[in-house]
């Protein structure tokens, strides 16, 4: 067989390989599919990577969650998880929780400058009812029924609009009044589908002043924390 006749076919397929891995520049790390593959890519209008993810959080500027915690009259707190690390101690019948004392002191200041209080949990226990007496908490309420009735009643009781009432949780049970008041405050420990719907998500973990930053956020927000911090310099 003649030279030329014999490499012609290799001529062909390099140039058939070449226009195959040159077609469409691709990131590194990222092969070229195969054919099979792009075979059953699924008809229809390929993702848009720049469309919002409905699962986003909705963070607010600094400037608008101020303005929302200007609002806020009445601060409800979900438990454990929240004003807890969420781990519960039990033996010999008893239980035990730790609470955090920068909590206790935001919250009371909270009182002190006309925000009302209300926790509302899924679980009752002896021990979250002794820590809302000790704080003098407004409202408590331990039921396995919907949060958002809850808090309806309480809304509708002191004559608020949702706007004016912020809630802090963790978890699931906590979903679906996030999505209903003004400031949804999800914590550190909190899960991604609560974080989803929060505005502002704390720095700190349930238990470990998370409670004591929304309050303190709070406070300077209507502007009463300076009055409070010039009250104990004294």
């Amino acid at each position: 067989m003649p030279a030329d006749s014999r490499q012609r076919p290799r001529a062909q397929e390099r140039g058939v390989h070449a226009a195959e891995t040159s077609a469409t520049p691709r990131p590194l790390g990222n092969p070229q599919p195969s054919a099979s593959r792009t075979l059953l890519r699924p008809k229809g209008r390929a993702p848009n990577p720049r469309a919002p993810n409905p699962r986003a959080p909705r963070r607010l500027t600094a400037a608008a969650l101020r303005q929302r915690l200007a609002r806020v009259k009445l601060l409800l707190c979900d438990v454990d998880g929240v004003l807890t690390d969420g781990r519960v101690f039990m033996g010999n019948g008893s239980e035990f929780k730790a609470f955090s004392i920068q909590d206790g002191l935001g919250l009371r200041l909270l009182q002190k400058a006309g925000v009302k209080l209300g926790w509302i949990s899924a679980r009752p226990s002896a021990v979250t009812t002794q820590r809302a007496e000790d704080l003098k908490v407004d409202f408590l309420i331990q039921d396995k029924g919907s949060k958002v009735v809850a808090a309806e009643g309480l809304r509708a009781q002191l004559g608020l609009g949702w706007d004016e009432i912020c809630f802090v949780g963790d978890d699931l049970v906590d979903l679906g009044l996030l999505r209903r008041v003004g400031v949804p405050v999800v914590v550190a420990n909190g899960i991604a589908e609560a974080k989803a719907l929060a505005v502002w998500v704390t720095q700190a973990s349930g238990g470990h002043g998370a409670v004591r930053e929304v309050a303190t956020a709070i406070l300077q927000a209507q502007g009463r924390w300076d009055a409070f911090v010039a009250e104990f310099s004294a």
